[in-house]
């Protein structure tokens, strides 16, 4: 399983070397060691959660023009060049196409233990402190408005409305960060996600304190 582990993580490293810094593979890394650390708890099967950890994000749609098949397409030519059994690499693959959060707005077809495990560590990194500086760093690429209290967060997104998208970056707190606690799967991610739910909170409330001049 090893040699399978190291040839994925230098081809990741490579791919994403120059990619943006909210998802480059200081991500990939924090994603897979805590998607290691939940399945302590799960006893999913390992291989498939580490590749699916490590390759999850090898072209995210947002910089491939949409394209929500170059991900799973770019993975599975690779887990067939170094020779992964194709049980384990149709089902790595079949993580990466249904995990990502704006599937959740429609009934996914596809589940499995291992996705849950992989999907509550990527969605973990997504909030706390570390989420904070992932979405500001985003919006900053996007160029996008920190807050504009004329702009009010979507409550209602479809999956199409919430894939485009240019709010300011105060709104993807609420139509995003904040609702992952309650989407965990595993207690571990569960009970990690409600530390960092409460952080992103105390955080807004002095971001509001600031904008007003109040702190």
């Amino acid at each position: 399983m090893q040699h399978w582990i190291d040839k994925t993580v230098a081809h990741v490293k490579a791919v994403l070397q120059h990619a943006e810094a909210g998802h480059d593979w200081f991500h990939i890394e924090r994603v897979w060691k805590t998607a290691l650390g939940i399945n302590k708890a799960e006893r999913a099967d390992e291989l498939v959660v580490s590749l699916a950890a490590l390759l999850h994000d090898i072209a995210d749609p947002k910089f491939n023009g949409g394209d929500e098949e170059e991900g799973p397409r770019m993975a599975a030519r690779f887990l067939e060049e170094i020779a992964v059994p194709p049980s384990a690499a149709d089902h790595v693959v079949n993580i990466i196409r249904f995990m990502s959060f704006k599937n959740s707005f429609d009934k996914s077809a596809f589940s499995s233990l291992e996705m849950q495990v992989v999907q509550d560590a990527d969605r973990l990194d997504a909030i706390g402190a570390i989420g904070i500086a992932r979405a500001f760093t985003y919006g900053g690429f996007k160029n996008r408005t920190i807050y504009d209290p004329a702009i009010s967060p979507v409550a209602g997104h479809t999956k199409e409305s919430y894939k485009q998208t240019t709010a300011p970056t105060i709104n993807h707190f609420y139509e995003k960060l904040l609702l992952l606690k309650d989407l965990m799967n595993t207690a571990t991610g569960k009970q990690f996600a409600a530390a960092r739910h409460e952080f992103m909170q105390t955080y807004l409330d002095q971001f509001y304190r600031e904008w007003n001049g109040e702190a």
